[in-house]
């Protein structure tokens, strides 16, 4: 419910980039201006995972995942309160900039700590499954910003929402992030951080992770350049591109992303169970081949018509699911307890900031400059392509514990039916 709220506004910004175009950015570079909007909130996600990651390791999960949905909410409510460049001129486009640059900081200690909490609170041989449910939130936060904003659209029409629509779904994101605050903050903290803070462990930290944890890191930055270039661009440029480059009308373009979006959603938890008995690396070797091998002939099946291009958008999204559904099971066991949420939080945001807040940005201005319509499919083959060289370094860590700190790695193949195992004495 907590990572819905987070992502919902990322949702709303991708389903209002043409309004947001219209209020804040006008003239000819307009749509640039946006989607820089979009990627200027990464800039502050890596100092954010240094603030909140080694944080979180030192004083608990809960608490730094109550503080960081105060911070996004608040911030995603004050932008639908904005006036506009009509009203305060380039004022206007530098405040939204900044309420974003806020969220990107709250961001860069939400999602580490969330995924660290899952993982450290399931069970080892349904990690995968229950997990897979972290990435059901972020598919909620995205449908419930597609699914509010197509509402107000049929509610109200295009010209309420130019003028003053767009604001109604940025002003929902208060009480959403109030009832996450409160879920939050009723959790106990992770049984496995505890069993660790309460014994003499080796130091953890930033230096830590960049000294000791080096080999984890990279593969961890390797893997996400590959998942959030797929990520931010299928699920957030998708709009801004089908608009823009395929000329798909509003509605139909928010409706399109709704039921992909909805089929995506509907088939995490399978993908995640599955993990656990195939294990997290057969999962991620389909994805990123299925992504390399596909993504050029589905964008190529997108300029073809409506039905085409919800076929290719459902096609990409389902393999591109094996990763998604993963990511909490995966990427927080590459790590040992007490630099879990440092390391995750650094890594991932690093390479995030570079490679999926930019996608949107990158791939608008490549198509602007080159006229060629099918730039973002190359750009996913190219990240697909790095993530399986990070792919070699992956451990295997289906039915691993987490506990203690020691680097987890299941050592052998994951047998196709799990058994719970004893739990091991963990290493302090």
């Amino acid at each position: 419910m907590g990572n819905a709220t987070e992502w919902f506004d990322y949702g709303v910004y991708a389903a209002t980039a043409g309004y947001l175009t219209d209020a804040f950015f006008p003239g000819e570079l307009g749509t640039i201006g946006t989607m820089l909007g979009f990627a200027v909130s990464f800039v502050l996600r890596p100092l954010g995972g240094m603030v909140w990651g080694p944080l979180g390791d030192r004083i608990g999960r809960k608490a730094v995942l109550a503080t960081t949905i105060l911070l996004m909410a608040a911030a995603t409510g004050v932008i639908g309160l904005l006036p506009t460049h009509a009203s305060i001129g380039v004022l206007a486009p530098i405040m939204l900039i900044t309420l974003r640059v806020v969220q990107g900081f709250s961001t860069g200690g939400e999602y580490g700590g969330a995924a660290t909490y899952l993982a450290e609170c399931a069970t080892d041989s349904k990690r995968g499954f229950l997990g897979s449910f972290l990435e059901f939130g972020t598919l909620g936060g995205f449908v419930g910003g597609n699914a509010t904003v197509l509402a107000c659209q049929l509610a109200i029409g295009s010209d309420a929402m130019h003028d003053w629509g767009w604001r109604i779904p940025f002003l929902l994101a208060i009480p959403l992030g109030l009832t996450g605050w409160y879920l939050r903050s009723k959790l106990a903290e992770s049984p496995v951080f505890d069993e660790v803070a309460e014994h003499k462990h080796p130091p953890g930290g930033l230096r830590a992770v960049l000294t000791t944890y080096r080999r984890e890191t990279l593969t961890l930055a390797g893997l996400v350049v590959a998942l959030n270039v797929v990520n931010y661009t299928l699920l957030t440029y998708q709009p801004t591109y089908l608009q823009n480059t395929i000329g798909m009308g509003e509605s139909t373009t928010t409706a399109m992303m709704l039921v992909g979006q909805l089929v995506m959603m509907l088939v995490l938890p399978f993908f995640g169970k599955l993990s656990d008995h195939v294990g997290r690396r057969p999962m991620w070797l389909f994805s990123l081949l299925g992504l390399a091998v596909m993504a050029l002939p589905m964008y190529w099946l997108m300029g073809q018509g409506t039905a085409w291009a919800i076929t290719g958008f459902i096609v990409l999204g389902l393999l591109y699911v094996p990763q998604l559904s993963t990511i909490s099971s995966t990427f927080p066991a590459i790590f040992p307890t007490h630099v879990r949420y440092a390391g995750f939080a650094l890594g991932y945001n690093v390479s995030t900031a570079a490679f999926g807040g930019t996608a949107p940005l990158i791939n608008e201005a490549a198509i602007e400059s080159t006229g060629w319509s099918l730039f973002p499919a190359a750009y996913m083959v190219g990240a697909s392509l790095i993530g399986l060289v990070a792919w070699n370094f992956l451990r295997e860590t289906a039915g691993t514990s987490l506990r203690g700190t020691e680097v987890p790695d299941a050592g052998e193949p994951v047998p196709s039916v799990q058994k719970e195992a004893p739990p091991a004495q963990p290493a302090y």
